[in-house]
């Protein structure tokens, strides 16, 4: 898994602008994600110095701890209820969804080692299996579960980390499910989209029909065997 500064982010959104509404199925510009990028062009025009960290951390708090992330989340999930109150369920559909910063919430982990990423903490936070469930994400689920479709999760987590997340998604109260897929060795340096990718099509060949995918990276719900996107924001880290 790669994961990308908050600085490569908004550089990427200053090369591609029509991506600020991309936290939003709206359509909204999200103000957070335009004031970031913002400040980030204002601070490089001025000199080749980056953005300031602390600047950056200050802001990525504000929003998740402010009313924004969970009015976002909100919108959202309300939405994504409608799309699939308007699906036939059959007995064999599914949808597929990833595990951190999407069912299970893993911000104030984060933040305990200043939004950084130390490999050795997240191994060992992932061995607690006490991440808490994100609420409007775990909302959709009981609400699919209660409609009949099958859940399927599909984390870039590796293989000897299954039980701890199998363990955290019960404790988080994700009962209800077919499958936990988590990379095996052989998967360990396959690219994100790809390997979700890959796995979802053999769900398919196994019977399933998938007919949403929920994530919070793009590279969650890239290529074929998607069905509904719900894509869900997230400032902490990017994964390719």
């Amino acid at each position: 898994m790669i994961r990308k500064n908050r600085l490569t982010k908004l550089l990427n959104l200053h090369l591609n602008p029509h991506s600020w509404h991309s936290y939003s199925t709206r359509g909204k510009l999200n103000p957070y994600l335009y004031l970031s990028f913002t400040l980030a062009v204002l601070q490089l025009s001025c000199s080749p110095a980056l953005i300031n960290l602390d600047i950056a951390k200050d802001e990525v708090a504000k929003y998740y701890e402010s009313e924004q992330y969970e009015k976002e989340m909100n919108e959202i999930i309300i939405e994504a209820k409608e799309k699939f109150s308007n699906i036939e369920v059959h007995p064999n559909s599914a949808v597929v969804f990833d595990v951190d910063e999407t069912v299970l919430d893993n911000y104030e982990a984060i933040k305990q080692i200043g939004f950084g990423y130390e490999s050795k903490y997240w191994d060992e936070w992932i061995e607690k299996a006490s991440a808490p469930a994100n609420p409007q994400v775990k909302d959709l689920y009981d609400f699919l579960v209660k409609k009949g479709f099958k859940i399927i999760f599909i984390t870039g987590k590796k293989d000897y980390q299954y039980n701890a997340t199998f363990k955290n998604l019960n404790a988080a109260g994700y009962i209800d499910f077919d499958t936990l897929i988590v990379r095996g060795k052989k998967d360990y340096k396959t690219k994100s989209a790809l390997f979700k990718s890959l796995k979802r099509k053999e769900m398919t060949e196994k019977g399933y029909i998938v007919v949403g995918c929920v994530g919070d990276q793009f590279t969650d719900c890239q290529g074929e065997n998607c069905g509904i996107v719900v894509k869900l924001p997230n400032y902490l880290y990017l994964v390719e």
